[in-house]
């Protein structure tokens, strides 16, 4: 049974604007990718697992080849996250999130965006 694709809804496919996004693989970090697969009672070695993260990051930069880059479609990576997440942030028209999507390492799209917390107010 495979999960669906998520994508944030607050993402807009339809604009040809530039959008910060990030991208988690399906691949998960290495240290979880162990804890989980030991849980199960399936043999992995953080060693393995730390393979299968960068063979993952591999995989997708060749997707980026040939689906964006073949199409001359304009992106920017911007971070990469193997630690606590496993996936990349970057920057890209809206509408090439489409085409992106055919990249099989893909699990969620979400927007990147920060958020800044008001600090509590003093009591008087």
């Amino acid at each position: 049974m495979t999960s669906a694709l998520y994508i944030d809804p607050k993402i807009n496919m339809n604009s040809e604007k530039t959008v910060s996004i990030i991208i988690h693989f399906k691949t998960k970090p290495a240290k979880a990718a162990v804890a989980l697969a030991e849980a199960k009672g399936v043999p992995l070695t953080l060693e393995q697992a730390q393979k299968d993260v960068e063979e993952s990051h591999s995989r997708f930069q060749e997707d980026l080849k040939r689906l964006l880059d073949q199409n001359q479609i304009s992106y920017s990576i911007t971070y990469t996250y193997t630690t606590a997440f496993n996936g990349v942030s970057m920057k890209l028209p809206g509408t090439a999130i489409k085409t992106l999507l055919q990249s099989k390492e893909i699990d969620a799209i979400y927007a990147n965006q920060e958020y800044h917390l008001d600090p509590p107010l003093k009591p008087m």
